[in-house]
């Protein structure tokens, strides 16, 4: 079990906080606003009305001894940095930031944080890589040009074995998992020596121009599956 720090209760913040709790982690949650902190008690470990932006409140709430934190305190890029510096102070060297713009991303990059995240641009690059290709089934951006899919298998590697398709000599990208659709089973890490099906689906790690070139052939397989 992991102690985590939330600062900022809005939407993103909030839920964060309740997902690490229901992992089983210790999630401590600040927000000036007494009702998100009143909202979000019942899903976490201990919930503070407080300014988490003072390093003196942080400390004694226990920040001293997270492992990791989230700052996520809106438009407010001030409070974002301050917090942040705060929660630094305190020895927490894992701080991961929600960010706004791209000129947010990169002071709280300067500053050193594990990762800065922009929900909403995020979300809409994860949706228009989904719909753009009908072979694509799944999308994680894991940072800029590398990301995670799930894909189609294409018609040509069908009865075919990942160690003879040899994809990563091929593409440049790996397989890290197979999703057998019809008994919806995750097999991770794959058996290189399993014949591919239909009803198999990719999980594909790499740079998004070689997974694209992989994804053409599973936009194209779907389409002849019209």
């Amino acid at each position: 079990m992991h102690r985590f720090v939330i600062v900022g209760l809005g939407n993103f913040g909030s839920s964060v906080a309740e997902a690490l709790y229901s992992h089983g982690h210790d999630v401590i949650a600040v927000d000036v606003d007494e009702q998100a902190v009143d909202d979000i008690a019942p899903h976490c470990s201990r919930a503070a009305v407080g300014d988490g932006r003072e390093a003196a409140m942080l400390e004694e709430i226990g920040a001293e001894e997270a492992d990791a934190a989230v700052v996520s305190t809106g438009d407010d890029i001030t409070a974002s940095i301050l917090a942040t510096m705060a929660l630094q102070d305190l020895g927490v060297e894992t701080v991961y930031v929600k960010v706004v713009s791209d000129n947010h991303a990169r002071i709280m990059r300067q500053l050193g944080v594990a990762e800065t995240v922009f929900p909403e641009r995020d979300s809409g690059i994860n949706l228009a890589s989904r719909i753009s290709e009908k072979g694509v089934v799944n999308y994680v951006r894991m940072g800029r040009n590398l990301s995670v899919q799930e894909l189609v298998v294409p018609e040509e590697w069908r009865g075919h074995t990942l160690r003879e398709l040899d994809v990563r000599a091929a593409y440049g990208v790996s397989v890290v998992g197979i999703h057998e659709t019809r008994a919806d089973e995750m097999i991770v890490p794959p058996d290189p020596d399993d014949t591919l099906r239909r009803t198999d689906t990719l999980i594909l790690a790499g740079r998004d121009e070689a997974i694209e070139a992989v994804a053409a052939l599973a936009s194209a397989t779907a389409k002849d599956g019209e």
